[in-house]
């Protein structure tokens, strides 16, 4: 693999894209068993690793996982104002409860994912503030019903064939993406005070030392180890590995709404989470029955991949394609200027 700049002041060598494959494996391996496995030294792991994270190529970042608790989440999109948009997709990029945000239509469209923690917050943003507001001139809102493809799956098939099979064996991968597609929970999960600063810990670094962890949570090291442990084997948290979809070469995203048979939307699911360039599918309520954001290299390949593999699909009776204008926030974490920056938080 070439190295791949962003607006020549940053580039990812061979082995800073084999890093990053290490950590889809396990985010928080130590860089010392990554270097020995990819023939590296620790110091040379932690020196490449740390230049992206400045770089704003890659974040690990702690995302806790709406549907092990119960909660839903909700796809908005939001139709604007001309001259408003920036200002509202900023605000709500703020918000602790939207995970992405993305700037549609030339500037006139924002498409967002909210998850509140209790019905009366979702009300108040979708049916309250956001109806109310004077920049938004319509707003359509659709639930999730089941996710194909996101959480550690993002970027898994992208970076596949990156190392070799001993190689993905020996950092703990058993071959297969570790995304499994799940329905909502029927029993959800319950957080206690210490395991919401745990999550807030992990959500500003998902390599966070035990020692750090413990510090923010006023655990010991040991017991918030084992909590972290804990909330991961129970689904309610994951450590993703973000990467800035520039940083490998995509240059062209878009949001992509599908109208499926409903005999063939499970499929379709299934074989779209399979594909390289879609970061994110799911089922959805409303017209359009899939929800799904890729990343392409061009506009072209855009093209390409909508008409030759998407649109030939069993069960694709129609699709809009809705071409990312700027992506404000994803997975918890802002982008600027095509970069990831740590998100601070806050009500709209």
């Amino acid at each position: 693999m070439t190295a791949v700049r962003i607006e020549d002041s940053i580039s990812l060598e061979p082995e800073d894209v084999r890093i990053l494959r290490a950590l889809q494996i396990d985010p928080r391996a130590a860089f010392a068993a990554v270097g020995a496995v990819l023939g590296l030294s620790e110091l040379t792991v932690a020196r490449r690793y740390r230049r992206m994270c400045r770089s704003g190529a890659v974040r690990v970042v702690g995302v806790v996982d709406p549907g092990a608790l119960g909660q839903s989440q909700w796809l908005v999109r939001l139709r604007c104002r001309p001259g408003s948009v920036t200002a509202l997709a900023e605000a709500l990029a703020q918000r602790d409860d939207v995970s992405w945000v993305t700037v549609t239509a030339a500037g006139s469209e924002i498409t967002f994912a909210v998850r509140s923690r209790s019905r009366e917050e979702r009300d108040d943003l979708l049916g309250r503030r956001l109806p109310r507001a004077a920049a938004v001139l319509d707003l359509q809102a659709s639930v999730q019903l089941r996710q194909f493809v996101a959480g550690r799956g993002h970027y898994w098939a992208a970076l596949a064939g990156v190392l070799t099979p001993e190689q993905e064996s020996a950092l703990g991968s058993a071959g297969v993406s570790p995304f499994a597609e799940q329905p909502i929970v029927r029993e959800p999960a319950s957080l206690n005070a210490h395991d919401d600063r745990l999550l807030a810990a992990l959500a500003a670094d998902g390599r966070a030392s035990l020692v750090d962890l413990a510090a923010a949570t006023g655990l010991t090291p040991g017991r918030a180890s084992r909590r972290m442990q804990a909330l991961l084997s129970s689904g309610v948290l994951y450590l993703d590995v973000e990467i800035a979809p520039l940083a490998l070469g995509y240059r062209a995203r878009a949001n992509l709404l599908l109208r499926v048979h409903p005999a063939r939307l499970k499929a379709v699911g299934r074989a779209m989470a399979r594909m390289p360039e879609v970061a994110f599918a799911a089922a959805v309520s409303g017209p359009h029955n899939l929800h799904a954001v890729v990343h392409c290299r061009d506009l072209d390949g855009l093209f390409e991949f909508t008409t030759g593999r998407i649109g030939t699909l069993p069960g694709v009776e129609a699709m809009e394609i809705s071409p990312t204008m700027r992506q404000v926030k994803q997975v918890g974490t802002r982008v600027d200027s095509d970069r990831l920056t740590a998100n601070p938080g806050g009500p709209v």
